[in-house]
């Protein structure tokens, strides 16, 4: 292992049945699949796949646990989420801009029921205010 990484094993808890590590193994492969398409599609989110992975591999496998958690791109997003229950300020901020955009640009394009407009306009309120209302330790306080 690098210097620089660091071995988050002591945070397991491998399951015992080698059928279900081989499950858990190859949904969190799933989830890391879907967020990275995350990371370029902006209609998808990121975190919370990664978030899922690495909830499935602290239950399969130490080496796909610390190989995520030392994941430079993903790694502090699921650290901060894991030891402090919050999400980075900008992090957050981003992720409603893009869902803001995406949801608009498909109401006003895509989706012709207006009860089909309603219904994601609606979504996508209850998501923001959801996501909004997850603490962020590094927000910017008001002066």
């Amino acid at each position: 292992m690098d210097q620089d990484r660091v071995d988050y094993s002591h945070e397991m808890r491998v399951h015992n049945s080698r059928t279900v590590r081989l499950l858990f193994a190859a949904l969190g492969t799933l989830f890391v699949g879907i967020g990275l398409l995350g990371a370029v599609l902006p209609v998808l989110p990121t975190t919370p796949f990664m978030l899922l992975a690495a909830g499935c591999y602290v239950r399969a496998s130490p080496r796909f646990y610390n190989g995520l958690l030392n994941s430079p791109a993903f790694g502090p997003l699921i650290r901060e989420w894991r030891q402090h229950h919050s999400i980075p300020w900008r992090t957050k901020l981003t992720a409603i801009a893009l869902m803001a955009v995406t949801l608009s640009t498909s109401i006003l394009f895509f989706v012709k029921s207006p009860y089909g407009q309603i219904a994601m306009a609606l979504f996508g309120v209850g998501l923001a205010v959801w996501l909004y209302r997850i603490p962020s330790r590094d927000r910017p306080r008001r002066t």
